[in-house]
């Protein structure tokens, strides 16, 4: 089975390489890259070989080499770019086996088959390989999702896909799993970015080359009326005190390492030697009893 296509893949590259152009909004990617630092740090080992997988600029590669935590990071850039290799997250250009650490931050939520690109990064790994990978959650951009749904549906009749739909945490996480990684974790952070008015929202979007990708969406431009009417929502639904407007970002940050034979594995049902009784220190009673009191 082929997976459904979502996002039109060379208009999100394109986007993507106009916002590059034009001076890429860096503020999420920033804290993403930050966040990898900290993640890398209780690892205590050194990764030879790294991929860095899509990530918009060559901020995570930068931050590999100058930390010294990768001997050589081979990146492919979505876009062209001096010095990496052009490729694409759905179709991995690298030989299985080869890594031993692959990072992706921001790129993985635009992917058609993302349970194949997982996949194939676990391939990509060295066994007992390293994978950390960043992207937008299901509650990104709930604020403007539910302003346009509402301006749509009173001003003309249906609601038309605007917002990307981004996954939900839970979901990542068995992703992870299905893809063959060992001791996988999926959490996730809310980031909250306030905004003088929408219209400031939608051009950080679009200097992020974010705006709307999607295979299914209305192709016609939108009108001037469900604009300003989805603006006015927006403020009078979720405008703080002070009269600024929040929008909401959910980075889910995935854990993954390929399987080996030395990493910890779950005990088998039955083998355990001690009850659980014991080691909490406490009376066992026969299940369906309450205590008395």
């Amino acid at each position: 089975m082929t997976a459904p296509l979502v996002f039109d893949r060379s208009l999100v590259r394109r986007r993507l390489a106009r916002a590059l152009r034009s001076g890429y909004a860096d503020f999420l990617l920033e804290r993403a890259v930050a966040d990898l630092d900290e993640r890398l740090a209780p690892v205590l080992r050194t990764f030879p070989q790294a991929l860095d997988l899509g990530t918009p600029t060559p901020a995570a590669a930068a931050l590999l080499r100058s930390t010294g935590r990768a001997g050589h990071v081979l990146r492919v850039a979505p876009v062209p770019e001096t010095g990496s290799v052009l490729g694409d997250e759905e179709r991995l250009p690298v030989v299985a086996g080869h890594f031993d650490l692959a990072v992706s931050l921001l790129a993985l939520q635009g992917v058609n088959d993302l349970p194949g690109a997982l996949v194939q990064i676990r391939r990509a790994l060295k066994p007992d390989g390293l994978f950390l990978g960043a992207l937008l959650g299901g509650a990104t951009l709930t604020e403007l999702r539910q302003a346009f749904t509402q301006a749509e549906a009173e001003l003309e009749g249906g609601v038309s896909p605007r917002v990307a739909p981004f996954a939900d945490v839970r979901d990542l996480g068995g992703l992870l799993q299905r893809a063959g990684f060992a001791l996988p974790v999926a959490d996730s952070e809310i980031v909250r970015v306030r905004y003088g008015d929408p219209f400031a929202l939608m051009r950080d979007l679009r200097q992020m080359g974010l705006t709307n990708a999607l295979v299914h969406r209305r192709k016609t431009p939108l009108r001037r009326a469900t604009l300003m009417r989805a603006a006015a929502l927006y403020a009078e639904r979720f405008a703080d005190p002070d009269g600024r407007l929040p929008a909401t970002f959910e980075i889910v940050w995935l854990t993954g390492w390929a399987p080996h034979e030395s990493q910890q594995k779950p005990l088998r049902p039955g083998s355990a030697k001690m009850r659980l009784a014991d080691a909490l220190g406490v009376k066992e009673r026969p299940a369906g009893d309450a205590p008395k009191g």
